[in-house]
């Protein structure tokens, strides 16, 4: 049976006294006073709560002065400052050499770049460099060095630190004059370190990587096999004309016919490749139809079937993770405040925490106010019974609500008259009929547009458009109008959709102002002269483009429209993690492609071999004129990438680089493609799927929320999914205590 004692000590393993030397905990010296023992638990419980509510670990020190550090490692200030640093370190790119400071990337018209001298981005760079240096720091004294030789982000961190700071100091030494800066390859470490769910995804990236590989492999037998085919099939003594030009233009040699083939893989050339030998007999037809089929529809989408399944569940195991985390951190909180209470009263007869003690604690935890007032009058409705661990457990549900403000109360009117104004003018008939009207104007634009397609905006008479636009945007006043009579200024400010309306309408109505001051009235063969700083066609232009987005106004109207509009802003918000993967793919892929490709295209005439405009073939990459497609600045490096990505034409970029650079370029598009097109966007397209289809099937539940009028909070995702979650048991969450490195779990 456990001491009785013992459940009156704090979670410490070791407490701390005044003069911060470690002493078992429970010894007289260590405990000048039970008030300031008591502080102590307060603030470790404080901690711990702030831990569950973020999703953290709770594997961190937790004497005085280290959650003092803890809690300042972690306050928006010091975040805020880490963040801007990693994002102005990796926006260096885009300044330093070579610099992307030009109007345009296109090399015949580019002119000089600005480089800033040696010296001046290298001492932003090693200032940011001393930031992350002080953030492992803190970092690796927070989690202790039995905890910092067992983490191997930490220790990347360190080394991608020791290695960057060396490189910096060559850098300098060589006075910036060194071609490759291997730092430049090592700065997207910094974003990912600072995200756990980055670091999930790559986890979850190398565990597919073996099923991944299998059906590569399949998809280089496949190409193999009809890449020999072909060679055979278009290489004989007697050949057709046919036969002939496919030979010559595909099929010349091995890595010709291999290449055709790998982009006929993402029918970006086709049907182009098969056109030679189709127009002299429909039989060759077969050949490429068969590779398409089976490449194409059956390998790539078992390869897109292959990722999903084993991304399927991914989010819920990573809002498993976060469950448990959240759970740990309240039942060490939970232990804390039960020893404070069982050290108040002489003979405890049960274990709990007294609300008054969690509600002393909430002040000291850095939360937004109307969560803290949620949690409390959660709390006051237990009256003064100790809380359980099942009932401790369950305030913190109440974190992974948002409070929906309550609509501030509408005017009240005296007159009879004035009310059912009021009742009108507020109720959702009236936003039809905005709806209506704001269609109706979007009509007769889309009219105009068809009507004055061929005509220049010189010749254009604007009168009638002017006249509509006039009478819709009086509508639009009038409407805002009458809903803030309806609705009270406050009231109309409450809803999203009525700022969004409002700002829209406001600037509007200061356009055709200042149409009607500078150009008057509209009137019969009213054209456009340029009298201001924009034309009347630039201000109707700007005018009816902001009614085309004023339209998006129907969409809260639309119950199914709003919940896939409110899906696609979730699946947004929740797959940070994966654009943060694709930031530093191209990133690390644009300093490479800098590396290898800076200066390989030259405009014709600057002592380039490249053929002008009218001497090159039809389809190349200079009768297409590509030439803002190059490597010569990080800006124009990501750009490229992208167009690449998309394999729109990428036959064309993968024969210019090897004509001017020569054949092992195609060894990086390739690579591009296969780290870009074909994991990363499948594996965002199957990740897409899982969140959507969880989403979607609990669309009812969604409706049903936003419909109850008595609801006071809106549900987050995590709380939404926690029905399919499974609980963690009172077992594990104390044998993960009983392991944590800084405490001792004393019942």
């Amino acid at each position: 049976m456990a001491d009785p004692r013992a459940e009156s000590e704090p979670l410490l393993s070791r407490a701390r006294g005044d003069g911060g030397r470690d002493c078992p905990a429970g010894s007289a010296s260590c405990r000048p006073g039970a008030a300031s023992w008591r502080d102590l638990c307060f603030d470790q419980a404080a901690v711990f709560i702030e831990d569950a509510i973020q999703y953290r670990s709770i594997n961190h020190r937790m004497d005085v002065r280290s959650m003092w550090l803890y809690r300042l490692y972690y306050s928006n200030a010091c975040q805020w400052i880490l963040s801007f640093t990693i994002f102005l370190i990796l926006f260096l790119a885009f300044i330093e050499s070579p610099s992307s400071l030009t109007s345009t990337a296109d090399v015949r018209y580019r002119s000089a770049p600005w480089d800033p001298p040696c010296g001046l981005t290298e001492g932003v760079e090693v200032l940011c460099l001393l930031v992350f240096v002080a953030d492992v720091s803190v970092k690796s004294y927070l989690v202790g060095w039995a905890q910092f030789r067992t983490n191997p982000w930490l220790l990347a961190y360190l080394v991608v630190l020791v290695v960057s700071l060396t490189d910096w100091i060559v850098s300098l030494s060589l006075l910036c004059q060194e071609r490759l800066r291997v730092r430049r390859l090592l700065r997207p470490f910094f974003l990912m370190q600072n995200s756990s769910m980055m670091k999930k995804t790559l986890k979850c990236i190398r565990s597919s990587l073996p099923e991944m590989a299998s059906v590569l492999l399949l998809l280089a037998l496949h190409l193999c096999v009809f890449t020999m085919s072909g060679m055979l099939l278009f290489t004989g003594e007697k050949q057709g004309d046919g036969q002939d030009r496919e030979r010559l233009i595909y099929f010349r040699n091995l890595p010709e016919a291999l290449t055709s083939l790998l982009v006929l893989l993402t029918t970006a050339n086709n049907p182009d490749v098969m056109i030679p030998a189709y127009s002299k007999n429909r039989a060759y037809a077969i050949f490429f139809i068969v590779f398409t089929l089976i490449g194409s529809l059956f390998l790539m989408n078992l390869l897109t079937a292959i990722i999903y399944n084993q991304f399927r569940g991914y989010l819920m195991k990573s809002f498993q993770t976060s469950l448990f985390r959240r759970r740990l951190g309240a039942r060490a909180a939970y232990e804390v405040l039960s020893s404070v209470t069982a050290e108040g009263e002489a003979h405890p007869r049960e274990v709990g925490v007294r609300p008054r003690d969690f509600l002393q604690v909430l002040q000291r935890v850095q939360l937004d106010g109307s969560h803290t007032q949620a949690v409390m009058e959660k709390v006051r409705s237990y009256g003064g019974d100790l809380l359980s661990a099942g009932e401790f457990q369950k305030l913190f549900n109440e974190f992974d609500k948002r409070v929906i403000k309550e609509p501030p109360p509408r005017p009240e009117y005296p007159s009879p008259f004035l009310r059912r104004a009021q009742i009108a003018f507020s109720h959702r008939y009236f936003d039809y009929l905005g709806n209506f009207i704001a269609l109706g104007n979007l009509v007769s634009i889309s009219v105009f547009l068809v009507i004055d397609a061929d005509v220049l905006p010189e010749d254009r008479d604007d009168f009638v458009l002017g006249i509509l636009n006039c009478a819709f945007i009086l509508y639009y006043v009038l409407e805002l109008l009458l809903k803030v009579f309806a609705l009270g200024l406050p009231g109309y400010l409450a809803h999203s959709s009525n700022v969004f309306d409002g700002l829209l309408t406001a600037v509007l109505l200061v356009l055709e102002i200042s149409t009607l001051a500078v150009y008057r009235f509209p009137h019969p063969g009213w054209k456009p002269e340029t009298l201001g700083l924009l034309s009347l066609w630039d201000m109707a232009r700007l005018v009816n483009s902001l009614i085309v987005v004023r339209f998006l106004r129907i969409i809260p109207s639309l119950k199914l429209m709003a919940v896939v509009a409110s899906t696609i802003l979730d699946l947004i918000r929740n797959m940070r993690a994966f654009g943060g993967i694709l930031v530093v793919v191209y990133y690390v892929f644009a300093i490479l492609g800098i590396s290898l490709f800076r200066g390989v295209i030259v405009a014709p005439g600057n002592g380039s071999l490249s053929p002008d405009n009218s001497s090159a073939p039809c389809g190349s990459f200079e009768q297409l004129e590509y030439w803002p497609n190059n490597f010569d600045d990080f800006a124009a490096a990501l750009i490229t990438l992208w167009n690449v990505m998309v394999v729109n034409n990428w036959q064309v970029f993968l024969d210019a680089y090897r004509r001017y650079s020569g054949p092992w370029s195609k060894i990086y598009f390739v690579l591009w493609w296969l780290v870009s097109s074909v994991v990363w966007v499948n594996l965002f397209l199957a990740l897409i799927l899982e969140n959507f289809l969880h989403k979607w099937d609990r669309r009812s539940h969604l409706q049903s929320l936003a419909g109850d009028p008595d609801s006071t909070y809106q549900t987050s995702a995590e709380l939404l999914f926690r029905e399919v979650l499974e609980e963690p048991t009172e077992d594990e969450l104390m044998e993960k205590l009983s392991h944590h490195p800084h405490l001792r779990l004393c019942r």
